[in-house]
């Protein structure tokens, strides 16, 4: 039975079915639906509306129902369109005519909106947890690789040799951004839609500010129409699960290139890599592939959802059970891509003699010596004119930069910029990546981090 019988004369066909039901999903909402409810029933208590014996009954059964789910022992009945009708349904059975009450004041409308608000706030709190750990995986590199250094790049060309350890506080400070992005959307979604009712309310003396208390909410809704139909804060989760989604996949392309035999900068453990089912040489950096391709879906989800908002007139669309399956995937996504890059790092060899090689490259140091120019009070741009000259003249002539600047009697006294590490020392401008600098920052990062895990654990 519907929860709408008595106004149908027919049931509802199969198709109607197929094309409704949700429990095969959103059953993973049962806890929370189950947290909700207890509020709910609270709430009936507080207003007068419930008896403590009926409460008691009802926060008992909601519990044992809890304990099916937990178990693996509930049993989807042949009516139950939805979690909220499934565990509706089975408290009645429990409890009896006292069951029938758990729905007082309540419409799904407003059920489903708190239900996946909690949902969402838990998913948030696990999946910054997650990058927060990845973040201390590429920490751990960098504290561990302190006098490694590589060549940094733009464009795919080598442009100037930049500390590992700086390379790897580059995505911690993104990661961390992300970390911010999903606790402000946390923040913004903690208001209790429980008690907005199908549209407009209810006459019963129920008290929304209450059962959000009791729920862990700032506060309560405003409005009741924009409560039932609000979904901004699946967006913005899924706009920040997006942006960490490109953020992991840059960390997946940096670590295909890292561990080929053309780079060789960096192995994983056999751990997180796989073989060929043809070519028993192979070792595949799979987990880099994945994390760079589940970035797709994660782009696919949000545009899906905010296509699905965009033409929904106010109040309460059916639409809306679209928001469930892109957010339950993201939500996948992200922790299992995070876990398996976190783990991915911690198994990685540094092969720092490749790295350093690549970064000893002398044309790396043609900034250097436009600088000293510019030091000696040359305008950059004709130290850049100059430099640039000396640079196509060793390209084309096959001898090396260090010897024609050596030969250059304006320039010799620069020679000594070509000196191992010497560029990377000079880095030494805010930010920067020299060693200096580096202690700065890494200060910086630190303290950020922390700030994270306590705006995290509040």
């Amino acid at each position: 039975m519907t929860l709408w019988a008595g106004r149908f004369d027919s049931s509802m066909s199969q198709a109607l079915w197929d094309l409704s039901e949700s429990f095969s999903f959103d059953r993973a909402l049962y806890r929370h639906d189950i947290m909700g409810s207890r509020a709910h029933v609270q709430g009936l208590v507080r207003a007068g509306i419930l008896n403590e014996a009926e409460g008691g009954v009802l926060l008992e059964t909601l519990e044992a129902v809890e304990r099916e789910f937990t178990r693996g022992e509930f049993v989807r009945g042949e009516g139950d369109e939805d979690i909220h009708t499934a565990i509706e349904r089975r408290v009645t059975e429990i409890a009896g005519p006292v069951g029938a009450k758990l729905h007082t004041g309540r419409s799904r409308n407003d059920q489903v909106a708190t239900t996946l608000r909690l949902f969402t706030r838990d998913a948030i709190n696990n999946t910054a947890a997650v990058v927060l750990d990845l973040i201390d995986a590429l920490r751990e590199i960098a504290d561990n690789n302190l006098a490694v250094y590589l060549p940094g790049y733009t464009h795919m060309q080598r442009a100037q040799p930049v500390l590992l350890s700086h390379h790897m506080q580059a995505h911690c400070f993104a990661l961390l951004r992300d970390v911010d992005r999903l606790l402000d959307a946390r923040d913004r979604m903690s208001v209790s839609p429980l008690g907005a009712g199908a549209i407009a309310g209810t006459s019963l003396p129920l008290d929304p500010v209450f059962t959000a208390k009791e729920l862990g909410f700032e506060q309560a809704f405003a409005n009741s129409m924009d409560a039932t139909s609000d979904r901004d804060f699946v967006a913005e989760t899924l706009f920040a699960m997006a942006l960490l989604g490109v953020h992991y996949s840059r960390l997946g392309e940096e670590l295909v290139l890292w561990t080929t035999a053309e780079f060789g900068f960096a192995s994983l453990g056999d751990d997180f890599t796989t073989g060929s089912s043809m070519l028993p040489q192979k070792k595949n950096s799979d987990v880099a592939e994945l994390a760079r391709g589940k970035s797709g879906r994660l782009v696919g989800n949000l545009t899906g959802l905010l296509t699905m908002l965009k033409g929904l007139p106010l109040a309460y669309n059916r639409d809306l059970q679209e928001d469930k399956e892109p957010l339950f995937d993201s939500v996948k996504t992200v922790v299992n891509v995070g876990t398996a890059l976190a783990g991915a790092y911690r198994s990685m060899t540094v092969h720092a003699e490749k790295m350093a090689a690549a970064a000893d490259d002398e044309l790396l140091v043609a900034i250097d010596i436009a600088e000293s120019l510019v030091e000696a009070g040359m305008p950059f741009r004709e130290a850049h004119e100059i430099v640039g000259g000396l640079v196509g003249e060793a390209v084309r002539s096959g001898a090396t930069l260090e010897s024609i600047v050596a030969s250059t009697a304006d320039l010799a006294q620069y020679s000594g910029l070509f000196a191992q590490g010497e560029a990377l020392n000079r880095r030494r401008s805010p930010g920067a990546s020299g060693p200096n600098a580096y202690m700065v920052q890494g200060y910086r990062l630190g303290s950020a981090v922390f700030a994270a895990e306590e705006r995290l654990r509040s």
